[in-house]
């Protein structure tokens, strides 16, 4: 299988964790990443700086109309949805929140699974609200692959037992499986064994 694009959702806790998943990759890793963590609509939020400090790879926030390219991870930004339309260009709404989050992950997640079908990998990380389990269930629905962290690891479970609870996590690995799944994904796909 080769898969075109991952996303990822987090909550609290997420900051830890996507440093730790993303700094070991390098900086023209061929599979987008596309993030959304649940923050604040402040001007003081540093997410994409701090994380850029720690990595390689480029992190920037994801632009209206910009098309999705590899070596980058995006982020959703503050005070609106991030959503990807079927020619895999991104859209931002600034519509009402889900699940009292705007940015949601269940809208990436589900826009993404229709843009990409079986070739995305969905991924759920640490978050106190079961936003995301929706998402993990579409991604589901069209053949994607789906991850939780091991909500024993996870500094807020919740969101990852919500996942988990759906029935359709094809995975429960702790950060450690998750960062080495991730680095050597693209050896396995060159290789033909995914």
């Amino acid at each position: 299988m080769q898969y075109q694009a991952i996303v990822i959702g987090t909550s609290a806790g997420g900051l830890h964790v996507l440093t730790a998943l993303f700094e070991v990759l390098p900086r023209d890793y061929p599979i987008p990443v596309i993030v959304t963590q649940h923050r604040a609509n402040e001007q003081t939020d540093l997410l994409e700086e701090v994380l850029q400090y720690k990595c390689k790879i480029q992190i920037k926030q994801a632009d209206e109309k910009e098309h999705i390219v590899s070596g980058r991870i995006y982020t959703a930004p503050a005070g609106y949805h991030l959503l990807i339309e079927r020619n895999r260009i991104f859209s931002l709404a600034s519509d009402v929140p889900v699940k009292f989050s705007m940015p949601s992950i269940d809208v990436l997640f589900e826009s993404a699974a229709v843009a990409y079908k079986n070739t995305l990998i969905g991924i759920i990380l640490t978050g106190a609200n079961d936003d995301g389990a929706a998402g993990i269930q579409r991604i589901k629905e069209v053949q994607g692959m789906t991850i939780a962290q091991d909500p024993a690891e996870a500094q807020f479970p919740t969101m990852p037992k919500a996942a988990i609870a759906t029935g359709k996590i094809d995975a429960v690995w702790k950060i450690n499986a998750i960062r080495k799944f991730l680095l050597e994904l693209p050896l396995q796909i060159k290789d033909g064994k995914l």
